[in-house]
């Protein structure tokens, strides 16, 4: 639950940042935010979080 937050929080800030840079357009961005949504309904949500999860695990684990 804390590493989805998080992930949905990252991308929230990064998707705002980018609409007020103009780096996207409004339009893409929707566009991007609705495909997430749909795919999160989906067959594959259950592999895509998995990987999200083994990936944040794999970053927790380095030691600098």
């Amino acid at each position: 639950m804390v590493i989805s937050l998080s992930a949905v929080l990252l991308l929230a800030i990064v998707l705002v940042v980018m609409i007020r840079s103009k780096s996207i357009k409004v339009g893409p961005a929707v566009i991007a935010a609705l495909f997430g949504f749909f795919l999160a309904s989906t067959n594959m949500a259950p592999s895509v979080n998995r990987f999200l999860t083994s990936l944040a695990d794999t970053i927790n684990q380095i030691k600098i």
